[in-house]
């Protein structure tokens, strides 16, 4: 089975000279999603790291088996990955049928609702992207327990917080 630190390396590498939107080295991203799983331990962080891995390079489900990245991980990778043409919503409604894969969800949203990554952006795509995230947001977090959505936010994004309903 892979180290925590060999999926890391594999992550970087398969995402070398990657950028997000702002021009940022996309590997902070991963490296943010990831930090906001480590209360849930590796195999969270393993999916943090490789979240994106299927749809933004070349590899493959079974590039990652064969790495030995844990099956449960993949499958959590899987879960996450868009399928081109496919729905967004409908997908978030999907993913929370694994409850790993529901935690990478609500941990990537929350980087990526972050103020400091939507500022940059217009704001016709910041007010979309916006209601997007606040859409999917509210079906993850129902997927989920409050506590372990708390935890994620206080690491990746705590000024969700507020969002979060009362106990």
């Amino acid at each position: 089975m892979a180290t925590l630190a060999e999926v890391v390396q594999l992550a970087e590498r398969a995402h070398a000279g990657q950028v997000d939107k702002l021009g940022v080295p996309y590997v902070e991203h991963l490296r943010a999603v990831a930090d906001g799983l480590a209360p849930f331990g590796e195999q969270a962080q393993m999916a943090g790291w490789l979240h994106d891995a299927l749809e933004d390079t070349p590899l493959t489900a079974a590039d990652l088996l064969a790495a030995g990245v844990p099956a449960a991980v993949v499958a959590a990778v899987q879960a996450v990955t868009t399928v081109p043409g496919g729905d967004y919503q409908e997908r978030i409604r999907a993913v929370t049928a694994d409850p790993l894969a529901t935690l990478v969800k609500v941990s990537d949203n929350a980087h990526n609702s972050h103020p400091d990554r939507t500022a940059a952006l217009g704001a016709e795509q910041r007010e979309r992207l916006a209601a997007k995230y606040l859409a999917a947001r509210q079906v993850l977090w129902a997927a989920a327990d409050r506590a372990d959505v708390a935890a994620i936010l206080e690491r990746v994004n705590p000024s969700l917080l507020a969002e979060l309903p009362p106990v």
